[in-house]
């Protein structure tokens, strides 16, 4: 089978290095870091690529109706069509959706720029934290989680002044702050059927213990242990299924990836948002676990047909993802600077068992020359091991020779699931 995988990020290089198990993947237009058995594309459009299977990694061309143009085009397509991406497209329409299908959420009103009145009346009503979100997309960086009501009457301003997110944030969606832990679940959609993968955990905060803004996020692990098999089941029953039912009364045929984000509650799991494709960096651990043929799985999903397929099997063992970032990311991403600890393959000069870097923002001058940063998240570090806090140690012992001048790195990826303290700056994981 060959694979057209659509995009640039680490979520692709994922996508690519583990579907090219068992197919011959072409990526368009790729980045620097693939490499052989990978085929990058850069230099022609995805509409010009033959292929048996066409899989969108990122929002933005889902949004603008790619996977229709192909399907117009008589080519079998992972990923909604124009209007099942809305979901992500529109956090206003997201939520009627959820409401609409009974789906346990925040509460919460949508506001646009002539309603900022309302919108400061609503925030009262509530008793805070206070999330503010940008209706259209925002790469992942538009969402507040407000302290007070100034700093969200602030958020809320700006917001929909178009000064902070332009148009994509002239109108707003207001909730409740939800208290628990997050969890992030990726569901196969055929249309019909829908099929959970393990369950995630990402960390969308820049910094240790989860401040500073927000970004598309700095670090991933899967499984996580607290969500067992009855809990993926329940989440399917309250948050996926309703939703699949909903979208099909509205005549959408979904097939892609449905990306719930959920908070675990003390009174169950509420969904926060949902995506419309392979999470970034949830992709990075999740899809490594994977022992099933990948390819034919995402082929029938595509095709309207999970039943051929078995269910998903995954490895036992755990994933962990590091993301290393560019000075000024996530508000002004500096780019340009010079990678160092890079073999010329783009993987870590430490060689670590079950490591694997995955390229998201590099270029490099030549076939074998140099890599520099060139976006905000530049490299994503992933290591698979027996256990989580092994997969931890293995992912930071293979970022720790990997530097630029300003580079930013979480060192708390899943620290408190593994049980394990923070890494110190220079240090592998204890």
């Amino acid at each position: 089978m060959r694979v057209c995988v659509v995009g640039s990020g680490a979520r692709e290089h994922a996508l690519a290095h583990v579907l090219a198990r068992t197919a011959d993947v072409v990526v368009t237009p790729g980045n620097a870091g693939m490499a052989p058995p990978i085929t990058v594309a850069d230099d022609v459009s995805v509409e010009e690529i033959e292929a048996d299977l066409y899989v969108i990694g990122p929002e933005a061309p889902l949004v603008a109706g790619l996977a229709d143009s192909l399907r117009g085009a008589g080519k079998t397509v992972l990923g909604p069509g124009a209007d099942g991406a809305l979901l992500e497209g529109s956090k206003a329409f997201m939520k009627e959706v959820l409401q609409a299908a009974a789906v346990p959420t925040a509460r919460f009103a949508t506001f646009d720029a002539l309603e900022s009145a309302a919108a400061f009346d609503y925030l009262e009503t509530l008793p805070g934290p206070w999330v503010i979100k940008t209706d259209g997309l925002a790469a992942g960086k538009g969402v507040l989680v407000a302290r007070t009501v100034e700093e969200a009457r602030a958020d809320v301003t700006a917001k929909l002044s178009g000064s902070s997110f332009g148009e994509a944030g002239r109108t707003v969606v207001i909730e409740e702050g939800l208290d628990g832990e997050e969890c992030s679940l990726l569901v196969l959609c055929d249309g019909t059927r829908a099929v959970p993968l393990v369950p995630a955990q990402d960390f969308k905060r820049i910094g240790d213990g989860d401040l500073g803004p927000n970004t598309g996020g700095m670090g991933a692990y899967a499984p996580m242990s607290r969500v067992r098999r009855d809990d993926v089941d329940r989440i399917m029953d309250t948050a996926v299924l309703p939703l699949v039912e909903e979208l099909r009364r509205r005549g959408i045929d979904y097939r892609g990836v449905l990306y719930a984000g959920l908070m675990l509650t003390a009174e169950g799991p509420k969904v926060i948002e949902y995506n419309v494709r392979f999470g970034d960096p949830e992709a990075q651990v999740v899809i490594p676990l994977l022992e099933s043929d990948v390819a034919a799985l995402l082929h029938a999903t595509a095709s309207g047909d999970l039943g051929s397929v078995g269910p998903p099997s995954f490895s036992r063992q755990s994933a962990v993802s590091v993301v290393l970032a560019s000075a000024g990311y996530p508000e002004q991403p500096r780019t340009g600077d010079p990678i160092e600890g890079l073999l010329k393959s783009g993987q870590s000069v430490a060689v670590v068992e079950g490591a694997t870097v995955y390229h998201a923002g590099t270029r490099r001058h030549g076939t074998g020359g140099p890599f520099y940063t060139a976006g905000g998240r530049v490299l994503c570090v992933t290591a698979l091991a027996p256990t989580l806090a092994e997969a931890r140690r293995r992912a930071y012992e293979a970022a720790a020779p990997i530097e630029w001048e300003g580079m930013q790195m979480r060192h708390d990826i899943a620290s408190a699931a593994a049980g394990a303290s923070p890494v110190g700056a220079g240090e592998g994981a204890r």
